[in-house]
């Protein structure tokens, strides 16, 4: 059976230009235009990935919409944020709100693929995890791989699952240095470096929210990050 790829973008030329492209790599597509219509369609049955656009229509950010309501039903799917709107803030925003990866809509079509193609390669990883009891408990974190739970003093944080692949790779050998490309390995993904430490900021944000002393993050300017062990 197809991989099925969810499209919502409301530029014909370029939805046009994505589903043919996907297609050509043996993907069956289905496009939408609006928020309203993909939500309507995608809710009797979920793809395997999607690409969204931020702006859609007359909703200025109907992507960034969409986006949440598809993580609030599947923590798994792989969701790319496609946007001319290139800036920090739209894209701490996107990954905020749940999506694995975040590109301009001057990405090239092949690398554009390449960043699919990761994707599905991690959630094929995913549904291929260990035994349910495998657990990783580095002082006062866990992390539990087969359930993607993250905990920190016993309380429950919200990861995504690049976010969680991303803090697991860390956590695994606590004072090693890693730097961006192990990360990416870790998660599976291909971005540049600059998407790399905003998934870091957002990972460390959400840990603050529960305990503002949170230090176990460290950067390593130059050289990349570091997980350190906290009681």
């Amino acid at each position: 059976m197809a991989t099925r790829i969810a499209v919502i973008e409301d530029e014909p030329a370029l939805r046009e230009n994505l589903r043919d492209a996907l297609t050509r790599h043996g993907y069956e597509v289905q496009t939408f235009a609006s928020r309203p219509a993909a939500q309507q369609a995608l809710a009797a049955r979920l793809p395997d990935l999607a690409i969204i656009d931020v702006g859609l229509g007359d909703e200025p950010e109907g992507g960034f919409e969409l986006c949440r309501w598809l993580r609030a039903r599947a923590a798994a799917l792989p969701i790319l944020i496609l946007s001319a709107r290139d800036s920090e803030i739209d894209m701490v925003s996107g990954l905020r709100l749940g999506a694995d990866d975040y590109v301009a809509k001057n990405v090239s079509l092949p690398h554009l693929q390449a960043r699919v193609t990761a994707l599905l390669r991690r959630a094929e990883l995913v549904s291929a995890l260990p035994a349910p009891d495998e657990r990783l408990v580095r002082g006062a974190l866990t992390l539990d791989a087969p359930r993607f739970e993250a905990r920190w003093r016993g309380q429950p944080i919200e990861l995504t699952v690049t976010e969680f692949w991303m803090l697991h790779g860390l956590a695994r050998h606590p004072g090693h240095v890693k730097d961006r490309d192990a990360l990416m390995r870790d998660a599976n993904m291909v971005v540049d470096g600059h998407t790399i430490t905003s998934y870091i900021k957002r990972i460390r944000r959400k840990f603050e929210q529960l305990d503002p002393r949170f230090d176990a993050i460290e950067t390593i300017y130059g050289l990349g990050y570091r997980f350190n062990e906290r009681d």
